[in-house]
């Protein structure tokens, strides 16, 4: 299968997509988010996306929900991947060698504590991580190095001068599978994600909550977002977990009443 992400050969995106669909994936690399949605919807260049939504520490990616919404595609899965930075450089070199590190800004700050005991090299910001490292590659200085994942190192051969950089070490990024077709449940599929609206009415979203409640459904997400037709109106987007497919079913029937849209974007099993 040839996979749209977004980012460039050997970033995280790749990594979710080779543990989701298999390490033979093809990667179609897309410069945006909304681009990677664009080339699912199509078709002709990629079978099906891998889109991070949310992360452990920074929270959710709300450009992302805001797009999958609009784009009438559809969720298949889910991958948490956890986040490990390394530094990187060409081979034979030591971090005394290095005076610029390049990355993508969040990979720097995520990387902060230990690039602080090194003062004398300059951060130099960039677009990707995986890009980063490919620069390293191509422009063969000696001085540079970058922040980005093994297999970016593997990728483009270079090595790893310090591995696991990262301060926080529970760092962890979800990213949802996305196709533009639906499957049918698999027998052990035990999550959805839907989007629903509730009616502009005091105590209208708690009458929904309790009803999923009822049914022994977990949420593990809920979001709320503007409709900006409609002034101080909203609409949520929840991820539900169950222990059977029957009991969300039950839920849906009981919440349909209550809202004013209803939209499931797919049924899959938990990572």
């Amino acid at each position: 299968m040839r996979i749209a992400i977004q980012g460039f050969e050997g970033c995280f995106h790749q990594q979710a997509a080779q543990r989701y669909y298999g390490k033979q994936t093809e990667i179609e690399a897309c410069s945006s988010f909304s681009e990677l949605v664009k080339k699912v919807k199509v078709g002709k260049e990629a079978d099906a996306g891998m889109m991070a939504i949310e992360n452990s520490i920074a929270g959710s990616i709300l450009p992302n929900y805001s797009l999958l919404k609009n784009s009438g595609l559809h969720v298949t899965g889910e991958v948490y991947l956890q986040i490990n930075q390394h530094l990187m450089a060409l081979p034979g070199q030591r971090i005394e060698d290095i005076k610029e590190v390049h990355s993508h800004p969040m990979a720097l700050l995520q990387c902060m504590a230990f690039l602080e005991k090194y003062p004398h090299i300059k951060l130099v910001e960039s677009e990707d991580t995986a890009l980063s490292a490919k620069h390293v590659h191509q422009k063969k200085s000696k001085t540079i190095a970058a922040i980005a994942s093994k297999l970016a190192s593997e990728i483009y051969e270079l090595d790893v001068i310090a591995p696991n950089i990262h301060t926080a070490k529970n760092n962890y990024t979800r990213f949802l599978a996305i196709s533009r077709n639906g499957v049918e449940p698999a027998a052990d599929a035990n999550k959805s994600s839907v989007y629903f609206q509730t009616p502009n009415e005091s105590g209208s979203l708690a009458k929904v909550l309790s009803m999923i409640a009822a049914e022994g459904i977990g949420l593990s997400k809920i979001q709320s977002f503007p409709i900006p037709a409609k002034e101080w109106t909203y609409y949520f987007h929840a991820d539900m977990e169950f222990e059977d497919l029957s009991h969300f079913r039950k839920a849906l029937k009981r919440i349909e009443p209550l809202t004013d849209q209803l939209t499931i974007l797919g049924i899959y099993k938990k990572d």
